[in-house]
């Protein structure tokens, strides 16, 4: 199906299959664009990102049409269970290679206008990409495999239960360009791995795989098929209660509560504060000349 076949697109999904829409039981719907395709039936949204050949990273359209298919999906009635995966030959390889490469230069990232904040949020557009999955009062379920690395982690974090392959790879891999983590995963990681965990992942940027990630609490479940097995579990939680599905959400949530604009907020200052310094260029240039990066001392007081 061309975009614009069921009307121009809104952001990310087109317009006339947005919103008021009723995903009816047995009822099939299709919503697709160049970044995201969404089929919704039986009450399971089935949402690909869908920039395989880029494998699936992130740029300024991208994050446009996560937030946007989230904030649709949150007004579908008779929703009852997401599935995000991937298109192609992995669930996400972080924020667009090119975006670093202007920032080697000394420019501006192709991905700048991430960092704008929009309706009131209490998180800037990056943070909402990941955010907005976690705010959906259904569950939503990850299906990862090839690489999930940097932004395509942060967005693997913020689903409520993650299928990784036994040979995915994950990284927080903001380490390598000179910067921290500013998409949610700060708050969310230490809960499902522990602060001390968290941080050695933070500051090392290590790889990863399927066994490891469920042993640490990274994942939920390693599988063959993370796909197959995320549809699974989402038609068994679909035929269960649809307002006990969401108590239950809302319940857990609570449980894990916090200031989370605050955290946001940080995450913010501190990723702002890092950009753009001699340390963080040198982070990038470094990578792309392949040699050890030469970095400045941090100053202390006396």
């Amino acid at each position: 199906m061309e975009d614009g076949a069921l009307g121009a697109p809104v952001g990310g999904v087109p317009a006339r299959m947005l919103g008021s829409e009723t995903a009816a039981p047995g009822r099939v719907e299709h919503r697709m664009s160049e970044r995201i395709t969404v089929e919704i039936s039986d009450g399971i949204a089935d949402v690909r990102l869908n920039r395989g050949d880029k494998m699936n990273a992130m740029d300024g359209p991208m994050f446009k049409a996560l937030i946007e298919t989230a904030d649709e999906l949150a007004k579908t009635k008779g929703l009852r269970a997401v599935v995000l995966s991937g298109n192609g030959p992995a669930w996400c390889a972080g924020l667009d290679f090119s975006g670093f490469q202007s920032m080697a230069g000394g420019g501006e990232s192709n991905t700048s206008s991430i960092g704008e904040m929009e309706n009131d949020r209490i998180t800037h557009n990056a943070q909402q990409a990941v955010w907005g999955w976690r705010e959906l009062p259904v569950p939503v379920i990850a299906a990862v495999h090839g690489v999930a690395f940097g932004a395509g982690i942060q967005l693997a974090a913020g689903c409520d239960i993650r299928f990784v392959a036994p040979d995915v790879r994950m990284s927080i891999l903001e380490i390598r360009w000179g910067i921290s983590p500013d998409m949610t995963i700060t708050h969310l990681l230490p809960g499902l791995i522990g602060a001390d965990v968290a941080k050695e992942l933070i500051w090392t940027g290590r790889e990863v795989n399927g066994e490891e990630a469920v042993r640490i609490g990274l994942a939920t479940h390693v599988s063959e098929d993370p796909l197959a097995d995320a549809m699974e579990l989402a038609r068994t939680i679909a035929g269960k209660s649809p307002h006990a599905i969401r108590a239950g959400k809302r319940l857990v949530e609570h449980a894990y509560a916090e200031d989370f604009a605050s955290g946001f907020a940080l995450e913010r200052e501190e990723i702002f504060n890092l950009i753009g310094t001699p340390n963080q260029v040198e982070s990038v240039t470094a990578f792309f000349e392949k040699r050890t990066p030469n970095y400045t001392e941090v100053e202390v007081g006396p």
